[in-house]
Parts: C-alpha cells; structure tokens; sequence
C-alpha cells in the first residue's frame, strides 16, 4: 500500500514534531478549546468509559483527553516516533498502552474488548484501501455497545478542481465509507460532512457500531459546510477560558 508506505515515512522521521501537532489546533485556538468545543460535544454520548482504542495518536493532542475518560487505554500509530513520544509524555498513566502497528492492523487488539474507538486528524489522510482494512476490524473490536468516531477524507465527492493543500485522501468518499461499514457488520450512527478550509466539504466525521447496537438511534447524515466557522468562533470566544485553566494548571 503506496499510501501507507508515504504515511510512514512522513511522520515518522520527515515531519518536525516540534509543535507536538498543537499546530493544526490553532484555528481552535489550542487542543483543549477544540476538545472542549468541537469534538467533546460529539463523542460525549460515549464517555467516560472503560475502554478506550485510539488509532494513530501522533503526539497525543486528544490522548490526555482520552486518557482522563476511561479506565484502559489503547494508542495505535504507523510512526515509532510517536509511540515512543507518547509513552514518554503519558509515563505516569498506568493505564495507558501505545503500540506501533503497520498502519492497517489493529491485531494487536482482542476482539469485542473496545468500549470506543477515536481517531481524529489522522485517517483523514488514509486512502480508500487503507480505511477497507481498518473498518472491519474497527467494528470487530468494539464491545456490543461500543462506538467508534473517525475523520476520514470526503475528497473523492468534493475536492474537484481544489488545491489539496491539507493532504487528504484522494480516492475516498463519505459514502464508500458507508457502504464498507454496512458490508463489514456495522451501522451508521451519524455522519456528519465538514469543510476543511473551503466551504467544500471535503471532510467527514462517521460515528458508527456494530449492526445491532443502538437499534433505538435513528441514523442521521449531516452537510455542516460551517464547520470552520465553528473553530474560528472557539477560537474568539472560548479558548480564552481554556488558557485561564492552563495558567492555572502552572501554579
């Protein structure tokens, strides 16, 4: 696989981790305001938990978020440099595991022992054979009542004529997502379309479990072409009070 093959390169040597990857939360005005604003209000229905898999974790930007949510902790990620960052930076977590997998692997995992599955920023750059294996194995892992919530590329239906300045997938689109979660057992919970610097929505968020789990949700497909407007509006109006917290923590 050509794309994991460049993936693996690419974070695991080539890119500067100097930032720890708070870069990519400046329009949010930090990882914690875009936790506390953007991504907490669309996972919360599935936390705090007993356990929780995270797949490509980077430096840990969501994993101390995670980590204060659950009881056991899995990290995944194609890039030794990162597992080995995080086991670092998270050595006082006791309950805490970071693996280095092949980049489509989740064997590592037992099956049906993963209350929620979380990747955000990072599948995004997957390309279509990658999220095939990935997907199937994601719903073998969640518990009957478990949920998984992952940012994956939308490129394939939305990025026509646009410059691909973020990366993105090129051969993946929110419904071929659909279908392999359907043909691999699963069920859509909500898939929501987000835009990506344009109004395009280029992005897709999928919050999906096994076929007959949450038979009393009715699932739902959401067009947000405003999603950075979101992170623009955190960024002015709530990542202020995040950093009082932070200067606080200092103390």
């Amino acid at each position: 696989m050509e794309n994991v093959e460049f993936n693996s390169k690419y974070w695991d040597g080539s890119y500067d981790w100097v930032g720890g990857g708070e870069e990519w939360s400046e329009m949010w005005g930090g990882s914690r305001a875009q936790w506390l604003g953007s991504l907490y209000p669309r996972v919360s229905a599935f936390l705090p938990t007993q356990s929780v898999l995270e797949i490509a974790p980077g430096f840990g930007r969501w994993t101390r978020f995670l980590l204060a949510a659950c009881e056991r902790y899995q990290g995944v990620d194609l890039s030794q440099e990162c597992v080995d960052a995080c086991i670092k930076r998270f050595e006082s977590a006791v309950h805490a595991r970071f693996l280095r997998n092949d980049g489509t692997s989740l064997d590592a995992i037992p099956d049906g022992s993963i209350d929620f599955i979380f990747s955000f920023d990072s599948l995004v750059h997957a390309s279509g054979d990658v999220l095939d294996a990935y997907i199937p194995q994601i719903i073998a892992k969640l518990s009957p009542r478990g949920a998984a919530f992952i940012h994956h590329s939308n490129w394939l239906d939305a990025g026509k004529g646009l410059s691909n300045d973020h990366g993105r997938a090129v051969d993946v689109s929110h419904e071929a997502v659909l279908d392999k979660i359907n043909a691999s057992g699963g069920r859509m919970l909500i898939q929501e379309l987000i835009n990506w610097g344009a109004g395009t929505c280029t992005d897709c968020l999928t919050t999906f479990s096994k076929s007959d789990a949450f038979q009393d949700w009715t699932p739902m497909a959401l067009e947000n072409p405003g999603f950075m407007h979101e992170g623009n509006y955190i960024r002015k109006f709530q990542s202020p009070y995040s950093h009082i917290a932070m200067q606080g923590s200092k103390r």
